[in-house]
C-alpha cells in the first residue's frame, strides 16, 4: 500500500507541475486574441506575460521556506486553491488590469506549488534509485510542460474564446486539490527554522528587480536606463541577502548548503542549461517562421521533438543514475545536446526526418541532465531543507532562461546587423530580419535587401547556435572533471 501510495504522490504533483509550467507559455498563442478582446495596450500585454513569472521567482525562496516548516503539503494545498481561483478570475477578467492581477495571483499559487512538488518527492522516496526515477519523472513534466503551452493553447482557440486557457485548469485543480488531501503523505515541518522578514524582503526585491532589469534588456524596445536601475538595484539587494544569510543562525536560504560542490554543481547545470536551451529555441522559432515560412503554431510543433526528447529521456535517466551515478549521467546528456544542436546547423536545409531526429537527440540530452541535475541536488540536501532546494533551483531556471534571451538575442541582433551594414542595409533592415520584411512590404523595390537580410539572419542564427554549443560542450568539461575531482578525494 505504501509502494502504491508514494507513485500516486508522485501523479498528483506532477498534475500540479504540468498546469503551472504549461501557464509560462500559454498565452503565447492566446495573447493577440486576448489583446483585442480586452483592447490591451502594448505595456499592458508585456505585463500580462511577465507578471507570472517576476512574481513568481520572487516568492519561491519564501514559499520554499515556509514548505520546510509548515509541512509541503500543507503550502502545496494552499498552492492549488489560489491556482485555481486565479484561473477562474483570470478566465472571466473584464480589463487588462484585472488579468494582470489574475496573473500575479496566479504566480502566487505556482510559487507555492513549484517547490512543494519536488520537496514532496524529496521526503517521499527514500530509495536512492526510486528518487532518481521519481525525479526523472518530475523532470520530464518540467521540460516538457513549458512547450505543450502554445500548442494547448492554439488548439483551445480553435474552438473557444481565450479565457479557456485559463479555464481549463479548474477542474484539473480541483481533482488535484482533492486527491492531494486524501493520499499526499501530511509530514510535519521543522518548526526550528524561521521566516526571517528582512531577507524575506531583501529576496524578493533583489530576485524580482534583476529578473525585470534582464527582460528589459531582452525587449528590443526596452529602456536601457530603467533596465540598469532595476539590475543595479536586484545586485544591491540580493548582495545584502546574501551576506545576511551567512550572518544570521537560520538562514532562508543556506548558502553553505548550496555551496557543497554536488549541490552547486547541480544547480550551475540547470542554469546553463536552461540558460542555452532558450538562447537555441528563441532563434530557432524565429528562423522557422521567418526563413521557412511556418506559422507560429506549426513552428511550436516542429520544435516539439525537443521537449519528447526530454520527456522519454527524464524517467531512463533516472533509471541509469542508480548504476553510473548523477554526474556520468549529466557529462552524456550534455554530450548529447551539444551533438544535436551541431546536427541541426549541419542539417538545417536536409530533410525534415533528419533535422527533427537532431532535435530529437538535443531534448534526449537536454532531459538527461537536467533529471542527473536535479537528482545530484536533492540528494545532498537534508530533508527539512528540500523546500529551500527547490526554491533555488526554480529561481536558477528563472535567471537562466531570462539570461539565455538577453544574452543570445543580443549575439543574434548584434551578428545581423553587422552583416546588414556590410551590405550597405544598415539603414533599410533595422535589426532583425521582421523589420527588412516590414520594410520591402513598405518598399517593393527594394525586394533585392530580403536576400541579404534572409544571409545576414542564417549567419546570426549560426552564430548563435555554435555560442550554444561551445557553452554546453565547455560545461561538459567542467563537470566532468568536477566529478572525477570529487570521487579522487572520496
Amino acid at each position: 500500500m505504501e509502494f502504491k501510495r508514494r507513485w500516486l504522490t508522485l501523479a498528483i504533483v506532477s498534475v500540479a507541475l504540468f498546469l503551472v509550467v504549461i501557464d509560462m507559455t500559454v498565452l503565447y498563442t492566446a495573447l493577440p486574441s486576448l489583446a483585442q478582446a480586452l483592447q490591451t495596450t502594448a505595456s499592458e500585454k508585456l505585463w500580462i506575460l511577465n507578471a507570472y513569472s517576476l512574481v513568481m521567482a520572487g516568492l519561491m525562496p519564501v514559499l520554499g521556506a515556509l514548505g520546510d516548516r509548515w509541512g509541503h503539503r500543507r503550502v502545496f494545498i494552499f498552492g492549488m486553491v489560489t491556482f485555481g481561483m486565479a484561473s477562474t478570475a483570470a478566465a472571466f477578467a473584464p480589463s487588462p488590469e484585472v488579468l494582470i492581477a489574475a496573473r500575479a495571483l496566479l504566480a502566487v499559487g505556482g510559487a507555492a506549488m513549484m517547490p512543494a512538488t519536488i520537496a514532496i518527492i524529496r521526503v517521499s522516496f527514500q530509495d536512492a534509485k526510486e528518487l532518481a526515477l521519481a525525479i526523472g519523472i518530475w523532470a520530464a513534466i518540467a521540460s516538457g510542460g513549458a512547450a505543450v503551452g502554445p500548442l494547448l493553447g492554439g488548439a483551445l482557440l480553435e474552438h473557444f474564446w481565450w479565457g479557456s486557457v485559463f479555464l481549463i485548469n479548474v477542474p484539473i485543480i480541483a481533482a488535484a486539490t482533492l486527491l492531494a488531501w486524501l493520499y499526499v503523505p501530511a509530514k510535519a515541518g521543522n518548526p526550528d527554522i524561521t521566516i526571517d522578514l528582512r531577507s524575506c524582503q531583501q529576496s524578493m526585491v533583489g530576485i524580482i528587480a534583476l529578473a525585470y532589469g534582464i527582460k528589459e534588456f531582452a525587449k528590443p524596445e526596452g529602456s536601457a536606463a530603467v533596465a540598469w536601475v532595476a539590475f543595479v538595484l536586484g545586485a544591491c539587494a540580493l548582495y545584502l541577502f546574501a551576506r545576511r544569510q551567512l550572518r544570521i543562525p537560520r538562514p532562508l536560504i543556506d548558502l553553505r548548503l548550496l555551496a557543497e560542490t554536488p549541490v552547486a554543481m547541480g544547480m550551475l547545470v540547470a542554469l546553463i542549461v536552461s540558460m542555452t536551451l532558450i538562447g537555441f529555441e528563441l532563434v530557432l522559432s524565429q528562423r522557422l517562421q521567418l526563413v521557412i515560412g511556418k506559422s507560429p503554431l506549426e513552428a511550436g510543433a516542429y520544435v516539439l521533438p525537443i521537449s519528447l526528447g526530454s520527456f522519454f529521456a527524464g524517467p531512463l535517466a533516472g533509471a541509469l543514475i542508480g548504476r553510473v551515478g548523477s554526474v556520468r549521467v549529466i557529462v552524456g546528456g550534455l554530450a548529447l545536446t551539444v551533438l544535436g544542436i551541431l546536427g541541426y546547423l549541419l542539417l538545417r536545409d536536409g530533410s525534415t526526418l533528419s533535422q527533427l531526429a537532431a532535435l530529437s537527440v538535443c531534448g534526449i540530452g537536454i532531459g538527461a541532465s537536467l533529471t542527473a541535475s536535479s537528482t545530484l541536488v536533492m540528494s545532498n540536501v537534508p530533508e527539512d531543507r528540500a523546500g529551500m532546494a527547490g526554491s533555488a533551483e526554480g529561481v536558477a531556471y528563472e535567471f537562466g532562461g531570462g539570461f539565455g534571451v538577453t544574452i543570445f538575442g543580443s549575439i543574434m541582433t548584434a551578428v545581423y546587423a553587422s552583416s546588414m551594414h556590410k551590405d550597405g542595409f544598415a539603414g533599410k533592415a533595422g535589426s532583425s530580419l521582421d523589420e527588412a520584411y516590414r520594410y520591402v512590404q513598405n518598399h517593393p523595390e527594394a525586394s533585392s535587401m530580403l536576400d541579404s537580410a534572409m544571409h545576414a539572419f542564417e549567419a546570426s542564427f549560426a552564430r548563435v547556435s555554435l555560442s550554444v554549443a561551445a557553452i554546453l560542450l565547455g560545461l561538459t568539461f567542467l563537470v566532468f572533471f568536477m566529478g572525477a575531482k570529487a570521487r579522487s578525494r572520496a
